[in-house]
């Protein structure tokens, strides 16, 4: 083999390896950043669970202060109860007959 062409087979070779090299790395850096994403899906889940949580004891809470006559929801909640009271009346008199 002529001097030339051992060179340019010698800075192949060194090419093929850095080629190889990052090729490793970004196959590592991809499996680690699918893990990543798989953790963060995970946090995502259970925040979303929490949240969800979170709402429906805040949507008690706000109808038991409504039924104890505090903040704005007071007069819906009271409204609400004059016409459920008013449809048990209904049904009671209706099985009374």
């Amino acid at each position: 083999m002529s001097g030339q062409g051992y060179e340019e087979l010698k800075l192949l070779n060194i090419k093929l390896d850095e080629l190889l090299n990052r090729y490793n790395n970004l196959k590592t850096e991809c499996a680690d950043l699918r893990n990543r994403n798989d953790e963060l899906t995970m946090v995502l889940q259970e925040r979303d669970e929490r949240i969800r949580e979170l709402e429906t004891k805040y949507e008690r809470i706000k109808l038991s202060g409504a039924l104890l006559g505090e903040g704005e929801n007071a007069l819906e909640a009271k409204k609400r109860i004059t016409e459920l009271v008013r449809e048990i009346d209904k049904c009671v008199a209706l099985l009374n007959r």
